[in-house]
C-alpha cells in the first residue's frame, strides 16, 4: 500500500487519529488531556518511540508518541518515533501529527527522518498472498506552523523519494526467485533508468564472453538462465566528483556443487542480490534529488545453481581484469562476480568506488543482524562512509583489511584461490576483491548479516530490510573526493 504524505497548517476533521509528540520532561500538550502523573500511572514516561492510544468517545484517536528528552532529539530517534506511531495508528486508515514540528530539531532534517519512520514502518510484502490485508494506514498529515512549512515539505519530500527507494530495493529482494532472474532484474533497471534519466548498457552472455568477465560466466554455468550485467550512469552537468557502485545481484544461491544445508538459511537465498538491489534503488534517486556527483553503477546478475555444466572444484575462472583465481568452494561466488564488474568500474577511473554484498556468513558471526561490516583501502573513504551510515541509522563497523592474511589465498595454479580458510572470512573476501579495484580508494560492504529482519522493529519491517540505500544515497549525495 503506497503512504501519502501531506502538509498542512491545521489537524483535518476528517482523520482518524492524532499523533501527539510527548517529551519526557517538560508539559505534556493540553490536547492529550492527560496530565503527567496520569501518563505515569498509566507506564507512558515520553521516552523516544514509546506510544499510548487513547480511545476517544467523539473524534479521532489520540495517540501520545514519546520523543525523550531535548538533548537526544535528532533524525535518529525521531525516525524511530514516527515509526512507532506508524504502528499504533495502523488500525487506522489517515494519521495527522505535529511530530516534524517540534521543538529542539532541524525542521527539515526532522521531517525527512519522520517520513522514512512512517513509509518504512508501513512496508509490507503482500504480492504474493491470495487474501491481501485490508485498511490500514495510507494517508499522514505533517501539521506545520507557517514558519516551518516551508522546511518541513523540503524535508518530506527527501524523505519520501528515500524512502520509497527502499521500498523498490526491500520487493527486489523480497521476491521469490522464480519471480526475479537476472534477466527480469535488468529489464526493472530499465524501466528505472527510463524514469529517472539514467543511461543504461545491459550485457548478456555473448558480451561478456567478449568482455572476458569470466567471474559472472563461470557461476552462471550451472543455471538454465542466461546472466545480466547492467550499467547504469547518472551523468549531471558539472559533477564534483565520480563515485563507482557494484552490487551483488545473485538472484538464487544454492551454493552450486558446494550446497547450501536445507534449512532457513538456505530460504533467505533469494535475497543475495540485495546489494545490486541497493545499487538500483541508490541509482533511482539520484535526478529528484538533484545530486551533484556522477555515479555508476553496475549490477552483477546470475542465479548460482548445480547442474551437469555447473563451475566445479579446482576449476580456474579468468576475469576482466586478467587475474586468476582456483576455485575451492563454489559457494563462495559473489566475490567472483564482483571481481568483474568492481573491474569494469576502474576502467571508468572514479574517484572513489563502493562495492555492497551479502558476502559472508562470518560477517554475521562477527557483527550480528544490526550491523554490517566494512573495509577498504583509504581510510578517509571507509571513514565517509562511516559517518553516512551513522547519519541514516545504518551502523557499520570497520574490520582490518590485514595484508598478512592475503597469503592465504596464495594457489600453486592461479593468482589465488576464491576462499581463505575457515578464519576471518570477512577480511579474506576483502582481500580477494582488492585485487581488482587498482588504486582507487575503495570501500567493501558486507551486508549478510543485515539483509533480513526476522520481526518488524522500529524503521525495519519484516523481510528484506534493503539495508545500505539510505547509506549509499547519502554518500553520493554529500560526495567528498578522499
Amino acid at each position: 500500500m503506497t503512504l501519502t504524505i501531506d502538509i498542512a497548517r491545521s489537524v483535518p476533521r476528517d482523520v482518524g487519529a492524532v499523533g501527539i509528540p510527548v517529551a519526557s520532561e517538560g508539559p505534556v500538550p493540553r490536547s492529550l488531556g492527560l496530565s503527567r502523573a496520569r501518563l505515569t500511572d498509566l507506564g507512558f514516561d515520553g521516552r523516544a518511540g514509546q506510544t499510548l492510544v487513547v480511545p476517544a468517545a467523539t473524534g479521532p484517536t489520540l495517540i501520545a508518541v514519546g520523543i525523550g528528552s531535548r538533548k537526544e532529539r535528532n533524525p535518529r530517534t525521531l525516525r524511530n518515533a514516527a515509526a512507532a506511531l506508524a504502528r499504533a495508528a495502523a488500525k487506522h486508515t489517515s494519521l495527522a501529527t505535529t511530530l516534524a514540528d517540534v521543538e529542539g530539531a532541524s525542521n527539515r532534517a526532522a521531517a525527512q527522518a519522520i517520513v522514512e519512520g512512517f513509509i518504512l514502518a508501513s512496508y509490507r510484502f503482500t504480492n504474493h498472498k491470495s487474501d491481501k490485508p485490508k485498511g490500514g494506514l495510507s494517508h499522514v498529515v505533517l501539521v506545520a506552523g507557517a514558519s516551518s512549512e516551508a522546511a518541513i515539505t523540503a524535508g518530506a519530500r527527501r524523505g519520501s523519494v528515500i524512502a520509497e527507494a527502499v521500498t523498490v530495493a526491500r520487493d527486489l529482494a523480497n521476491t521469490p526467485p522464480a519471480y526475479l532472474t537476472a534477466r527480469h532484474m535488468a529489464e526493472r533497471a530499465e524501466e528505472i533508468a527510463a524514469t529517472n534519466g539514467l543511461e543504461i548498457e545491459v550485457f548478456g552472455k555473448e558480451e561478456l564472453e567478449r568482455m572476458g568477465c569470466g567471474g559472472i560466466l563461470g557461476v552462471n554455468q550451472g543455471s538454465v538462465e542466461p546472466p545480466r550485467l547492467v550499467k547504469l550512469v547518472y551523468r549531471p552537468s558539472n559533477p564534483s566528483g565520480h563515485v563507482a557502485l557494484v552490487g551483488k545481484g545473485v538472484m538464487y544461491d544454492s551454493g552450486g556443487i558446494s550446497l547450501k544445508p536445507s534449512d532457513g538459511m538456505h530460504v533467505m537465498m533469494k535475497m543475495d542480490m540485495s546489494g545490486a538491489a541497493a545499487v538500483l534503488a541508490t541509482m533511482s534517486t539520484l535526478k529528484a534529488l538533484r545530486c551533484k556527483t556522477q555515479v555508476t553503477g553496475y549490477l552483477c546478475c546470475t542465479d548460482n545453481l548445480p547442474s551437469g555444466s555447473a563451475f566445479k572444484l579446482g576449476d580456474v575462472l579468468t576475469f576482466r581484469n586478467g587475474k586468476t583465481a582456483e576455485i575451492h568452494n563454489t559457494d563462495a561466488e559473489g566475490r567472483l562476480v564482483l571481481a568483474d564488474g568492481l573491474s569494469l568500474a576502474v576502467e571508468d577511473k572514479p574517484d572513489a568506488m563502493i562495492d555492497i554484498a551479502t558476502l559472508t556468513g562470518a560477517v554475521m558471526s562477527a557483527l550480528g543482524t544490526r550491523i554490517a561490516g566494512i573495509l577498504g583501502n583509504d581510510q578517509k573513504w571507509v571513514q565517509q562512509i562511516i559517518n553516512s551510515g551513522d547519519h541514516v541509522d545504518e551502523l557499520l563497523w570497520q574490520l582490518p583489511l590485514h595484508r598478512d592474511y592475503r597469503r592465504l589465498l596464495d594457489s600453486s595454479v592461479a593468482d589465488m584461490k576464491n576462499v581463505g580458510g575457515p578464519y576471518g572470512g570477512v577480511i579474506t573476501a576483502a582481500l580477494f576483491l582488492q585485487e581488482f579495484v587498482g588504486k582507487v580508494p575503495w570501500a567493501h560492504l558486507d551486508i549478510a548479516g543485515t539483509m533480513n529482519s526476522d520481526s518488524d522493529d522500529v524503521w525495519l519491517s519484516r523481510g528484506a530490510t534493503a539495508f545500505g540505500t539510505r547509506t549509499l544515497i547519502d554518500v553520493v549525495t554529500s560526495f567528498a573526493r578522499p
